[in-house]
């Protein structure tokens, strides 16, 4: 049987389960939201407990935050929070580490250099990449833009 590209569209949106939209950028805004909570937790902690200058506070939340993500991914409890909260797991430092290790568990099993060492940049290689080239067009419209 052939569809129409209208007859398709009619056809998955009957099929299609509707997505709470209101309930998932709720989730997604309160999750995202306390991660960066235990971000700025950090923060304080580094900086007022510990008496780090600013310099290293802001080195060590990140790294903190990064090890985290990779360590909740690793004791599968990251997917089953991205899976509850949605895009408020991807957006923090700890979504990031989370694309990073994912794969690299996900591919460990086909040896360390055509499995994790390939592997590891699957899904964030692409943002990566993307982000890298758009700062420096952003950068060189800015630096045109002050010349004048």
């Amino acid at each position: 049987m052939s569809y129409t590209k209208k007859e398709y569209m009619n056809y998955v949106d009957r099929k299609s389960k509707k997505s709470p939209i209101v309930k998932n950028t709720t989730l997604a805004f309160i999750i995202g939201g306390l991660i960066c909570t235990v971000g700025q937790a950090f923060s304080e902690l580094y900086s007022k407990v510990l008496n780090l200058d600013e310099e290293l506070v802001k080195t060590a939340v990140p790294i903190t935050m990064i090890f985290l993500g990779a360590l909740f991914t690793a004791l599968n409890l990251y997917p089953k929070l991205a899976k509850y909260a949605g895009a408020g797991t991807i957006v923090p430092i700890t979504g990031f580490a989370n694309a990073i290790s994912s794969p690299a568990m996900e591919f460990r099993r086909e040896g360390l250099i055509l499995g994790l060492a390939a592997k590891m940049f699957i899904v964030a290689g692409p943002v990566l990449v993307y982000g890298i080239a758009s700062s420096v067009v952003v950068g060189l419209i800015y630096y045109i833009i002050t010349l004048f």
